[in-house]
């Protein structure tokens, strides 16, 4: 937008009308730009921007479609391609793409390997593991996410959900550790 160059030029004495014509767009437009310099669109633009950027700290292995999805559950109504401009200007890809495609790899792992490989427990709740299962329905998808003794091979605590994110982990292990106290 060359608006602010008109200002700029117009605080030196160099008056908006010429300034306008050597860049060739109406004086009114500038003079409309100048009661305003944000438009609504760019102010949704930046709060929807905000919310993907939500989305994605919140799991990024989401793809552009499915933040449109998680948009309409926050009752944010727009189309796939306005999403997906947005992800592109502000470089919001997901983690993982299809074979043969070449993008983003997940970063390194968030925490060190406490137990050094060793999935041997000498008592209860020495050691516990987790997984996350997909299951599909006849509507849809559902996800459980699981915490195991490896003591004695028992499910300690879970959590299900329809969406694989880090606070269906987060359940599981609170339910788990509600359950059996670990030290």
């Amino acid at each position: 937008m060359t608006y602010p160059l008109v200002r700029e030029l117009a605080s030196d004495g160099i008056p908006v009308t010429v300034t306008c014509r050597v860049l060739q767009f109406s004086p009114q437009g500038y003079y409309r730009w100048l009661k305003s310099p944000c438009s609504k669109r760019d102010y949704d633009n930046a709060h929807l921007t905000n919310a993907l950027i939500d989305l994605h700290r919140d799991d990024p292995t989401f793809g552009y479609r499915f933040m449109a999805d998680e948009l309409e559950l926050l009752d944010e109504f727009v189309g796939e391609r306005r999403v997906w401009r947005l992800c592109s200007e502000m470089s919001i890809f997901s983690a993982f793409t299809k074979k043969g495609k070449s993008g983003k790899k997940p970063g390194a792992p968030v925490h060190d390997d406490l137990v050094q490989r060793n999935f041997s427990a000498s008592r209860m709740n020495e050691l516990w593991f987790s997984d996350i299962t997909e299951h599909r329905t006849s509507d849809d998808k559902l996800y459980m996410a699981s915490i195991e003794d490896a003591f004695s091979g028992r499910i300690v605590g879970y959590s299900i959900g329809p969406r694989m994110t880090r606070h269906l982990a987060c359940a599981a292990l609170r339910n788990a550790a509600q359950r059996h106290r670990p030290a």
